[in-house]
């Protein structure tokens, strides 16, 4: 019985002892051999460990191999005459090696895990350097995927090594995302930071600790100083900037919030200023931009600011089109000054500004129109008449500018036809018996600029408009004809040759 049991104790070993005293050694090689697979397959440990199935079979056949040494011990005697007592001894203290390889197996197998741990957590430490060198939309996707490592190691393995240095790598983590705050990049760090705020949502706020506040100061910082960087700019992308209305919609009662108020009204006061300087285009357009950000703005006594800007507006619109003038841009002075009269109908200047206009109109023709500005009063003295008749089946108008400036127009001729030939400012308003209408005006003596608007004109062969210099010279009474010429050389006859008398 001693023999049976020293045997299988012997066997338990892994090492088929027991056979190999009893010198059965073919079993004794199968028990070596199934020893060397499970070898081969555990070690070097895995954090995975060895499959249950290994473990298993392998158990089982030390089961078998035990069960089958006690079985043949009784057969079988052991070498020597000590063999019954030692063997047993020996397979007792012999039972120690798998046992003791067991707990090293499992010390090699958890050290593992941790190497492992760490070797994500330092996969996510290269995704943070990495995104650290990019604009923060190109580096989104890195610092996703880090926070995602270290929400892992930090939750699900905390008690490892490096799920106790992920506290430390967060600080790591938020230095990076918001280095544009600290570069004092104050527009490319709202994204980052804005980020940052979105992170407590998706971790544990207790790795997070003090981290889990601090984007809000340095965003409302940023988002102000931005703001006002953009106040009355043209936007980017058409699109306008927002920084001041998302301060005061995210961070109402902060510091940097009291600040949009005061910031938009100086910049409101400065362009106010601006629009009697030297560019007035640009301080009226910046006005219109700063009313419509202040009237976007959620904060009511902040858009209550939007009034302040319309003065200055309506100030920018007048001098812009006389600059507009001066520059030789008539075609946009006229459109600015007629929009001007046509929108602020009760300024005192809205005449001049329709003076203006008329003149930068001619000018757009007639360049020499445009040397000046027309006088601003009219002169005293005599004035001379002017009388122009229409000779064509359509209305004309007349634009002119010298002395003083003005415009009249002059109905159609329904029983006139259009003119053909060389001749054809020798016969125009020469029909005997005939009635013309036609526009008298009185103008003070002086060099004039003309231009006359045909209305119709359907043919492609016809001039719609024509322009022309004339000089009034006092004590003469002037008259004119129009007419509508098929010949491009002639286009809307002028009163080219204005007889006096």
């Amino acid at each position: 019985m001693l023999r049976s049991f020293a045997a299988a104790l012997l066997n338990l070993s892994g090492f088929g002892l027991g056979y190999a005293l009893m010198r059965c050694w073919f079993r004794t090689l199968l028990c070596w051999a199934a020893t060397a697979v499970l070898l081969l397959v555990a070690l070097p440990a895995d954090p995975g460990g060895v499959a249950r199935g290994i473990v298993v079979a392998y158990l089982a056949v030390l089961a078998l191999a035990a069960a089958d040494g006690a079985r043949t011990a009784r057969r079988r005697a052991l070498g020597g005459s000590w063999r019954p007592v030692v063997a047993a001894g020996v397979g007792l203290v012999l039972l120690a090696v798998p046992a003791g390889g067991v707990v090293l197996y499992g010390s090699a197998r958890d050290e593992a895990v941790e190497q492992m741990l760490l070797d994500r957590l330092d996969r996510g430490d290269r995704s943070v350097e990495a995104a650290s060198g990019k604009p923060f939309a190109a580096a989104r996707g890195d610092y996703q995927a880090a926070l995602a490592v270290y929400r892992d190691l930090g939750e699900e393995h905390a008690g490892s090594r490096a799920g106790k240095l992920v506290p430390k790598r967060l600080h790591v983590y938020y230095k990076a995302v918001s280095a544009p705050y600290r570069q004092k990049k104050l527009c490319e760090a709202i994204e980052p930071l804005t980020y940052l705020r979105t992170v407590p949502r998706s971790i544990d706020p207790k790795l997070l600790g003090d981290l889990a506040g601090y984007p809000d100061g340095p965003l409302a910082a940023s988002l102000y100083a931005c703001g006002v960087s953009k106040l009355g700019a043209v936007p980017t992308n058409g699109r306008d900037s927002d920084e001041l209305g998302e301060l005061l919609r995210t961070f109402p009662d902060s510091t940097e919030a009291g600040k949009v108020g005061p910031a938009i009204s100086g910049k409101i006061s400065e362009q106010n200023r601006a629009v009697r300087g030297s560019d007035p285009c640009a301080a009226r357009d910046t006005l219109q931009r700063l009313r419509t950000a202040a009237l976007a703005m959620p904060d009511k006594s902040v858009s209550a600011l939007a009034p302040k800007t319309d003065g200055g507006i309506q100030n920018g619109e007048y001098a812009c089109g006389i600059a507009q003038f001066k520059a030789k841009r008539f075609g946009q002075a006229q459109l600015t000054l007629t929009e001007f009269a046509a929108s602020y109908k009760k300024d005192k200047r809205g005449a001049r500004a329709r003076d203006i206009a008329i003149a930068a109109e001619i000018a757009g023709t007639r360049a020499a129109a445009g040397k000046h500005l027309p006088p601003s009063g009219s002169p005293g003295g005599a004035r001379m008449e002017l009388v122009i008749s229409n000779d064509a089946p359509d209305g004309v108008e007349i634009l002119y500018t010298g002395p003083v400036t003005g415009k009249t127009g002059i109905k159609g001729c329904g029983s006139c036809g259009t003119r053909s030939g060389l001749t054809a400012s020798l016969s125009a308003c020469k029909a005997k018996g005939k009635s013309y209408p036609h526009v008298t005006l009185r103008l003070p003596a002086g060099e004039y600029h003309f231009l006359y608007k045909h209305r119709g004109g359907s043919s492609a062969t016809v001039v719609s408009s024509y322009a022309d210099e004339s000089r009034i010279q006092p004590g003469y009474r002037y008259t004119g004809c129009t007419y509508v010429s098929t010949s491009p050389s002639f286009g809307v006859g002028p009163p080219d040759s204005l007889t006096h008398t």
